[in-house]
This record gives C-alpha cells, structure tokens and sequence, in this order.
C-alpha cells in the first residue's frame, strides 16, 4: 500500500500541482507534513472540488439527506461534499468556546446527516457535531475527512468513519524535538 506523500504526489500531478509534486518527492520528511500540503490544496477552488468530490465517492454510499461540518477548517469540504451529493450543507461554529448551530441552521427530527472535516486527529470537534446533531434529533449516517491522523486512537463515532488519507503524525514531547524540526518555528493548527 502507498503512504500518504505517495498518494498526495499522485494526486498532485493529477491535478497538474507540479510544484506540489516535486516538493514532495524531494522531502524526504515529507509525512510529517503531507497533512498541511494535502490542505492547502484547498485553497485552488478547481483542486478543492476534486478532492472533495472524491471524498463524497466514498460517501456517496451512505444515506443522507445533509452535509454538516465544524467550522472553520471543515466549510470548504462540506461545502464541496454538498455540492458533490447534490446535498444541502449547513455548519456549526464556536459559539463562547463551544459548537452551536447558529445563522438560522435548523435541523429536523430524523434528517440523516453525513459529518465532513479536513482534518481529525482527536475527533473532538467532529463529536461535539454529532452530539448536535443528534440533541436536535438527526441522524448520523457517517462521518469523512480528508485526513485522518488518528493513528492507532481511532475515534468511535458510533457510525461509519471515512477518509481519503490515514497518516500516523509523531508528536514529541518539548525536549524531545529532533533537531530538523527544532530548526521550524511552531505553528498553532486549525482555528482552535
């Protein structure tokens, strides 16, 4: 099975990224970062409905009749995935440290929802939108994302779990940080 840089160096030149591509093929580190590379393919619109619509290929399966996801990082995809299902899509957001529904987003009782995000790791932000969804009485089909960087913790979300890309991401503790990645300033992740 190919890793993910092999994957996304695929899809790279697929989608005529040359650049992407080449970065890619020279990075020898490049799992650690495929994960952002994979994301800021997102940015080209043309790029972001393909990777989504192949998202929904693997979504198309389960029943739904709405696309829901986290914002901020989770809008694009669930937009593209909507527009892919021919599915409305509609978006939680923080509200005072926490995900509401808000903007006069409704959900109905029985409504069948499929949960897109980019990126999960944990899968915190994508529970607390199952959990919405389902005090408003809807239903949970299943639940996609571009990457999945769970590793071994994969997270039960009591339905099916999708993604285009698995990675194991090292995480290493402060004083443990290899030189190469020291020399990188940090960056906070994700809208948290």
């Amino acid at each position: 099975m190919r890793g993910p840089s092999a994957i996304l160096r695929a899809k790279a030149r697929h989608l005529h990224e040359p650049r992407i591509a080449r970065a890619l093929s020279k990075n020898r580190r490049a799992a650690r970062w495929a994960f952002r590379v994979a994301l800021r393919l997102l940015q080209h619109t043309e790029i972001a409905t393909k990777i989504c619509g192949w998202l929904a290929e693997k979504l198309r399966k389960f029943d739904c009749d709405t696309v829901i996801s986290p914002a901020l990082g989770g809008i694009i995809v669930g937009q593209e995935v909507g527009r892919s299902l021919g599915k409305r899509h509609i978006f939680v957001e923080k509200v005072e440290g926490k995900l509401a529904l808000r903007r006069g987003f409704q959900i109905s009782p029985k409504e069948r929802f499929i949960v897109v995000e980019d990126v999960v790791t944990r899968g915190g932000r994508v529970q607390e939108t199952i959990d919405i969804v389902r005090s408003h009485g809807g239903i949970v089909t299943a639940v996609g994302v571009i990457v999945d960087r769970s590793g071994e913790t994969k997270p039960n979300f009591g339905c099916p779990f999708v993604s285009l890309i698995e990675m194991d991401v090292e995480a290493f503790a402060a004083d443990k940080v290899p030189p190469d990645l020291a020399k990188i300033p940090a960056v906070k992740p994700g809208s948290k």
